[in-house]
């Protein structure tokens, strides 16, 4: 698998997201499917209780390992949105709030025949950190900000799962968090990452 069809994979869900942020139930394109908060409900910066969200997993894809409350409890972070789809073999989630495309939070899944060495040496980014504890072998690295775009600092975390699958999650901040921030959020995202492990076997 190439990272470099990863990456397109991530851009074109988070453009599908970001799009219908403004709209509750937003229409899906093919292969991918979306799941908000229901019509009439205020946004989480709103007035008035958070909205009743449907079940992240109602999207579809990889959005069926992930669960908002989970999430919320786990890593700190409130979503509202989430965007699954299927290319091929790989499946994809992307969450979000209503109305902003960061922070975000997105997985991947791909089932693989590779061998935890050739996971090393081609699906590991250079420079990342190994990993222990999580599947047959994983990896955490740093991913820098995108002034331009608009997005903070952020973690990703990659790993071959024991059922040979390669998955990968990565969360984006808000573009004025700082990269200690997002030091700081990569123990529990690794926590999550666990709980996406053990969801998937």
């Amino acid at each position: 698998m190439r990272r470099r069809g990863l990456c397109g994979g991530f851009a074109v869900l988070l453009l599908l997201v970001a799009g219908c942020g403004t709209a509750p139930e937003p229409a899906a394109a093919p292969g991918v499917s979306a799941s908000a908060a229901p019509t009439g409900s205020a946004g989480p910066s709103g007035p008035g209780p958070r909205p009743t969200r449907w079940p992240a997993a109602a999207a579809g894809g990889a959005c069926q390992l992930l669960d908002y409350g989970v999430v919320e409890e786990v890593i700190g972070l409130v979503f509202d949105v989430a965007a699954g789809g299927q290319q091929e073999a790989t499946y994809t989630c992307v969450l979000q709030r209503i109305g902003s495309s960061v922070p975000d939070l997105t997985l991947t899944v791909t089932p693989s025949n590779a061998s935890p060495a050739i996971f090393r040496t081609v699906v590991m980014p250079k420079g990342a950190a190994a990993l222990t504890g999580l599947g047959k072998v994983g990896y955490r690295a740093a991913l820098p900000a995108v002034v331009k775009a608009g997005r903070g600092p952020g973690i990703e975390i990659g790993w071959l799962s024991g059922n040979n699958r390669i998955i990968v999650l990565r969360l984006t901040l808000a573009a004025e968090a700082q990269p200690p921030a997002a030091d700081a959020a990569a123990p529990k995202l690794l926590d999550l990452a666990k709980r996406v492990d053990q969801t998937s076997v």
